[in-house]
């Protein structure tokens, strides 16, 4: 653009500014909040009490009426304590760009888009993408009172009443019915409303209300009346990081999550989609030095004082892990530290990383986050919320394997290996949580890599309890969980913390980074993350949750053995003197389903592709289809999952569980039963069945399995596996009449069940449902012109089975499989983090 028009440009927008009135108000900001309680900060606060009001002091805006960006953050300091409503005390919001703006006697609260932007110094370019996005004005305020300095005061009283967190949102979402903010029983909370140098803190006790509660079941659990829902909600003002912080690029291979924007500047045939990594601060004290390196200021994190010793002193431990990965990254000694936090400190205060233990009602996620500068990544700081059922619940898995109450009497906590288990579980659980806020995402495939039980690949995996039968084959819990942090835990933290010779290196050295990826890569360490490691749809035979083990299947008969001996020895031991009999019926659900997730680890070698996330040139593997003998021996592993050997509970155990007396009624952590009030050992059966089938039979993988066959011969076909499952589940005596032969029947029946829901689901492949269809009316002709069988258990069942084939055939597009019985929730046992 010519200078001149540059400055006539000015020019006309010198003269738009100088239109606005800049005297609104004559009254100045002393004189308004003359009396008030004034609490002194970045965004300085007045407390009207006769009024109930509070005004917000915006002291620095320029000639144009609009301030700095400042960073904004809402959170939950006390929350509902239910995993199904998802608010949780501790809960934060991930951090929003935000700034005020005056025009005339109004301020607006903008945030810009920082989703597109454009990194041209070119003010008319930065200013075409502007416009060719939209903003957001979030609020918007009158003035009250101002100075000549330009200083204004808002009544900020009706933005900090508001339900900034959403959680009416969330309630709807939940299906709780209607609830709405209440105002007259709403109030700043002023005991937790401060303002420091660097932020401004305010929090507000909201009640939201509806006049029929019935439908607000999870409310119900939660709340003394469930017509008012009373939380605490809190917003942050902080001023955002000076220079100094350089963004790192991210790299799929490295572990991190990132933080994506798009340059309207990158030249044409460039990435428009930028992507950084997100991390804290680290900065050297002595820019030239090479290992052992004094950071100018350490990471700090502090755990909450409300974990009970000795969860307190785990959490302490097992964060304080991460130190031995900065010390790998060339940091000294102490740069990762964790304390407790001072006893007047605020957890929700921004300056402060912290490690929260929270209850809910029903046990749920723990998980780690991270409010971030959106516009470089750099981390603010760093929040972890951990659950305190999740301990509970690993106790009682350890009951249920070890039921180690011969005397019926409690163990002291000095000998007590359940206690011992549940311990290093939550260790591991604060680093892998921990992790998260240092920007790490999961790595899944760590368990695949061979190392020993005293050695951990990544903690930023889903570990398994790893079990073992002593030399007597009674289960052993002394290797439950690794210790210390994890080789490519080491790994990823140098890709995203080594600091560089700043001399050679001004922003960042590239080539020292992807040294780093290609070495470990050498070593064959692999990181796999999130999509690829699920049950449904992922195809990676190395990336799992709660798996253990090298060789998949090779676990899984292992685990298998463990699990057939702890149920020959689990009986009344699993439970204390006192304890209601019928408690051994939930005691047993983590036992009798122990091998569910090795099981989904091993049927993804079924249709299985190995594969890394390749950059051109970067020399690794290209992806293959898993080799038809690893999967064939799969395929072996898994269908002993459905024989009746694994899933008949022995009578011994069926003659000790009572019907549930008043005080413990059946929940969702129960099993399933169509008997009553009574135990029903076959929908127990039924259920842990359709656990294997329905990821066996899930329809990427069976559309997998048509195309895989096609390129690898001797691979394992759909209609293998489909012979296969139906061979397995018929497998009886004709005529049986033990509760195995009845077990098996349910079983055959459910895997009926999961082949007509293959066959009508559109998700499949075409040739795949056709597939399904063909070996379904296989099974038609042959039950049909078998020989008749004698009025048995046996003909009844398979007569059943040809009915349920004929009312498929008569209209495939009108039939309505019937829904997998529903075993108890095994999640978590370990964590799913929502970053």
């Amino acid at each position: 653009m010519p200078k001149r028009m540059t400055l006539a440009l000015l020019a006309i927008s010198a003269f738009f500014y100088a239109a606005i009135p800049v005297t609104i108000s004559a009254q100045t900001i002393a004189a308004k909040t003359s009396g008030m309680k004034h609490l002194d900060g970045y965004l300085p606060l007045d407390w009207d009490a006769k009024a109930g009001k509070l005004y917000l002091e915006i002291p620095h805006l320029d000639p144009s009426g609009r301030s700095p960006d400042l960073l904004y953050t809402h959170s939950l300091p006390y929350g509902t304590g239910s995993n199904d409503l998802g608010l949780d005390r501790g809960q934060i919001s991930s951090g929003e760009i935000l700034h005020f703006e005056r025009t005339g006697p109004k301020v607006l609260l903008v945030e810009p888009n920082q989703s597109f932007r454009s990194s041209s110094t070119d003010p008319l370019e930065q200013l075409a993408v502007r416009q060719s996005f939209p903003e957001s004005i979030l609020y918007g305020f009158k003035v009250e009172a101002e100075d000549p300095s330009g200083a204004v005061l808002i009544d900020a009283t009706d933005f900090y009443l508001r339900d900034a967190h959403r959680v009416a949102e969330t309630l709807t979402t939940t299906k709780q019915g209607t609830y709405k903010l209440d105002a007259d029983r709403s109030t700043i909370a002023l005991d937790a409303t401060k303002a420091f140098p660097k932020n401004t803190e305010v929090e507000s006790i909201l009640t939201f209300t509806t006049d029929d509660p019935t439908k607000a079941e999870f409310v119900t659990n939660v709340t003394p009346d469930p017509h008012a829902i009373t939380l605490r909600e809190h917003q942050s003002f902080i001023e955002l990081p000076g220079p100094g912080f350089t963004p790192r690029r991210f790299d799929p291979r490295a572990g991190y999550f990132p933080t994506t924007y798009r340059d309207y500047a990158a030249p044409l045939g460039a990435n428009l989609d930028q992507q950084f990594i997100i991390r804290h601060r680290l900065i050297k004290k002595d820019p030239s030095c090479k290992q052992s390196c004094e950071a100018v200021t350490p990471l700090q994190y502090y755990v909450d004082r409300g974990a009970p010793e000795p969860i307190r002193t785990a959490l302490l431990e097992g964060a304080r892990w991460w130190d031995q990965a900065f010390q790998s990254a060339g940091w000294a000694k102490g740069t990762f530290r964790v304390d407790i936090l001072p006893a007047d400190a605020d957890p929700m205060d921004i300056r402060y990383n912290i490690i929260q233990w929270v209850h809910r009602y029903t046990r749920g996620w723990s998980y780690g986050s991270a409010v971030a500068d959106p516009r470089t990544g750099e981390i603010i700081k760093g929040n972890v919320t951990l659950g305190s059922l999740r301990s509970r619940q690993d106790y009682l898995i350890a009951e249920a394997l070890l039921s180690p109450y011969v005397n019926g009497k409690p163990l002291p906590p000095s000998t007590d290996p359940m206690l011992a288990m549940a311990l290093a579980r939550t260790r591991q659980l604060a680093a892998h949580e921990t992790g998260h806020t240092l920007g790490l995402a999961h790595n899944f495939a760590a368990s695949s890599f061979p190392h020993t039980p005293e050695e951990s690949v990544s903690v930023m995996d889903y570990p398994h309890p790893y079990i073992t039968l002593n030399k007597e084959g009674i289960p052993s819990l002394t290797e439950s969980y690794g210790v210390n942090i994890g080789i490519w835990d080491k790994v990823a933290i140098d890709y995203g913390y080594r600091e560089f010779d700043t001399n050679k290196h001004p922003t960042e050295d590239p080539a020292a980074l992807n040294n780093i990826l290609e070495a470990s890569e050498k070593t064959g360490l692999l990181y796999i993350t999130d999509e690829d490691a699920r049950p449904l749809g992922g195809a990676h035979p190395h990336a799992h949750l709660w798996d253990n083990g090298i060789d998949p299947a090779d676990e899984l008969d292992r685990i298998l053995t463990i699990r057939t001996a702890a149920l020959a020895r689990f009986n009344e031991n699993a439970i204390t003197t006192g304890t209601p009999m019928a408690q051994l019926e939930d005691t047993l659900v983590p036992l009798y389903l122990l091998h569910r997730y090795q099981t989904e680890a091993t049927i993804k070698e079924i249709g299985g592709l190995d594969y890394r996330y390749n950059l051109r040139g970067d020399g690794q593997p290209n992806p293959g289809i898993v080799s038809s003998a690893e999967q064939k021996k799969a395929l072996t592993a898994v269908l002993k999952t459905l024989s009746p050997e694994t899933l008949t509970l022995p009578e011994t155990l069926l003659k000790i569980l009572p019907p549930r007396p008043p005080g413990l009624p059946r929940t969702r952590e129960s099993f399933p039963s169509e008997t009553g009030l009574t135990f029903d050992p076959i929908a127990t059966a039924e259920s842990a069945a359709d656990l294997t089938l329905n990821v066996l039979l899930d329809p990427a993988r069976a559309s997998r399995l048509v195309q895989y066959h096609m390129r690898l011969a001797d691979a394992p076909s759909l209609r293998g596996v489909l012979e296969a499952i139906s061979k397995t589940t018929a497998e009886r005596p004709e005529g049986g009449h033990t509760m195995s032969s009845e077990v098996e029947r349910a079983v055959e029946f459910r895997a009926l069940e999961a082949m007509l829901s293959l066959a009508v689901n559109p998700q499949a492949s075409t040739q795949a449902r056709a597939i399904a269809r063909s070996h379904i009316n296989d099974l038609l002709k042959q039950w049909t012109t078998a020989a008749q069988l004698p009025d048995t258990a046996e003909a009844i069942h398979r007569a059943a089975l040809i009915d349920r084939i004929n009312d498929f055939n008569r209209d495939p597009a009108k039939f309505i499989p019937a829904k997998p019985i529903e075993a108890p929730p095994g999640m978590p046992i370990g964590d799913e983090d929502n970053f």
